[in-house]
């Protein structure tokens, strides 16, 4: 089925507080833990590009067993770390990133420290993070919002592709347009929560082939669904 150009209510919040509560009907409310470590946090949100979850979990126990502390890493060659992170995929560029962020980190921070983003306002946050190589909206809010709790909305391709099928923004709005609507839109303390729970959804029912629509619990709410029923 084609994506219709329908009108798009991405302004009605009764409708975004809608579907937020039939995800979390369909899925409850997600776990969160709070990572303990936002330097950590950081590489495992790089090795996380364009893979899945399991890889990039590979990775990273690849790397705590292979480096003790994040200094070894920032000291070791960018091929060892590739050779160790292989499995994520991109494994070069992955492990040139890293490297090049541990860098920078050091270079301005004097050491391998992100605890002091904790004390800025978001946008400075966001604007710090984003001058690392590699480091993109969705990266810098995954940082942002599972590290230190800010209220950021990190948009991967799922949220990108369920968002856009609800008609929650516009149907040409861009992936780093989708975050910054659904960033001011979605009521704080619930931005964990329907990240983690349209991820699921767009994993085993709103997939990019085939959506399984005769199941979804959102298809009354659905542009997508609504114009192209038969």
């Amino acid at each position: 089925m084609r994506l219709k150009s329908v009108e798009h209510n991405f302004d009605n919040m009764s409708k975004l507080q809608k579907v937020i509560g039939l995800l979390r009907k369909e899925y409850g409310v997600p776990e969160i833990r709070r990572k303990e470590d936002p330097i950590e946090s950081l590489i495992q949100v790089i090795l996380s590009q364009n893979t899945n979850d399991k890889n990039r979990d590979r990775a990273w126990r690849g790397l705590k067993k292979r480096f003790n502390v994040m200094e070894e890493i920032l000291d070791s060659d960018v091929e060892e770390i590739a050779d160790t992170i292989s499995v994520a995929g991109l494994h070069n560029t992955k492990a040139e990133r890293i490297k090049n962020c541990l860098e920078e980190i050091k270079e301005k921070q004097g050491g391998l420290d992100l605890n002091f983003l904790e004390d800025m306002d978001v946008e400075e946050a966001k604007r710090w993070l984003r001058q690392l190589p590699g480091i993109g909206p969705k990266s810098a809010a995954v940082v942002l919002n599972f590290t230190f709790d800010k209220e950021t909305f990190p948009v991967d391709t799922h949220v990108f592709r369920v968002t856009k099928r609800l008609g929650l923004v516009p149907e040409k709005t861009t992936r780093e347009g989708t975050h910054d609507i659904l960033e001011e839109k979605v009521p704080g303390g619930r931005k964990q929560e329907f990240h983690i729970n349209l991820i699921k959804h767009g994993r085993s029912v709103c997939k990019a082939r085939n959506p399984r629509c005769e199941i979804c619990n959102l298809s009354s709410v659905c542009n997508y669904f609504l114009e192209n029923k038969t």
